[in-house]
C-alpha cells in the first residue's frame, strides 16, 4: 500500500510551479496526516520540512527546485510514488543548542546542519572552548566558530574550510571561521557524543550571536551544544543518488 504524501514547497517560482504540477497529478494530504513529506526547493526547504514536523519525525523526500540541493533528489514529476516507495532512508540525529544571553535569558534550539557563532560587531570575537568539561582553548580570536554534523559538513562548514565527514563516522566538525589567534588552529574532529561549551570573552564589548540552522540568538554569554540521541530524523533518497554517496563524491570534486 502506497504511503500518504504531503507536498510542500519554497516560495520561489520554480518550486511553486512544481508544487502545482505535482498536486495536479497526485493525491496529497495535509502534512499532519502524511506518512512522507515531499519538499520542493533547496536545502533550506528540506531543513524547514524536517524542523516543522519534529514532533512526528515524518520522513522527508526532497526534490531540487532551489539554489542549493545537496540534500535533495533530482526533480521529476513522473513516478513520484514509486520513487518514494523505493527510496533509501538516511537517519540523522540533530544537535541541541542551549544559549544563555546577556541578562540571563536561556534559549534552546535544534540544528540539523550546524550551530554557528558569529561576531556581531567590527571587533573580533573572543571565545573560550570546552569539550566534555575540559578547557581546550582559553581564547579563540575569530569571526566565529561552528560545530557541524556529518550532513551539515558540506554546507557552511565546508565554506569555512572544515572537513567533509562521511555519514556514520560518529564524529562532529569543530571549525573556526576566519581565526586570528591561535593562528595555526584549523579546528578539531570530535566524538558525536561529546558536549561542547563556548564561553564569550568580553561579551558586551565583543557581542556574539549564535544560529542553530535558521534560529538565531543574539548577545550570548555562553552556548552549549550536544547531539540529541533520542530524536531521529529520516531523509529519503533515490537509491542511485543517496546522501552517503554524495558526501563521498564531494571530497573528490574541486
Amino acid at each position: 500500500m502506497s504511503r500518504r504524501i504531503a507536498i510542500v514547497a519554497a516560495e520561489s517560482p520554480a518550486a511553486q510551479a512544481a508544487l502545482q504540477e505535482l498536486r495536479a497529478r497526485y493525491d496529497a494530504v495535509p502534512p499532519e496526516e502524511a506518512d512522507v513529506i515531499v519538499a520542493l526547493g533547496g536545502d533550506g526547504s528540506m531543513l524547514q520540512a524536517l524542523h516543522a514536523h519534529l514532533d512526528r519525525c515524518v520522513p522527508v523526500f526532497g526534490m531540487h527546485r532551489g539554489s542549493i540541493g545537496f540534500l535533495m533528489n533530482a526533480y521529476r514529476a513522473d513516478g513520484l510514488m514509486e520513487r518514494v516507495e523505493a527510496a533509501e532512508p538516511v537517519r540523522l540525529h540533530p544537535l541541541t543548542m542551549t544559549a544563555t544571553r546577556i541578562g540571563g535569558e536561556v534559549r534552546h534550539a535544534l540544528a540539523i546542519n550546524e550551530v554557528a557563532l558569529l561576531r556581531q560587531s567590527p571587533q573580533m570575537a573572543k571565545i573560550a572552548i570546552q569539550v566534555d568539561g575540559v578547557q581546550r582553548l582559553d581564547e579563540l580570536m575569530c569571526d566565529g566558530v561552528l560545530l557541524a554534523t556529518p550532513a551539515g559538513s558540506t554546507a557552511y562548514n565546508l565554506s569555512a574550510h572544515g572537513p567533509i565527514i562521511p555519514l556514520g563516522a560518529g564524529v562532529l566538525a569543530l571549525t573556526p571561521i576566519s581565526p586570528f589567534r591561535p593562528r595555526r588552529w584549523r579546528g578539531a574532529i570530535l566524538p558525536q557524543n561529546c558536549v561542547v561549551r563556548f564561553e564569550m570573552r568580553e561579551p558586551e564589548k565583543r557581542p556574539v550571536s549564535v544560529a542553530a540552522d535558521s534560529v538565531e540568538v543574539r548577545d550570548v554569554l555562553s552556548v552549549e551544544v550536544c547531539e540529541t540521541d533520542d530524536l531521529t530524523l529520516t531523509l529519503l533518497f533515490d537509491p542511485d543518488h543517496n546522501l552517503r554517496e554524495r558526501v563521498l563524491k564531494e571530497q573528490f570534486e574541486g
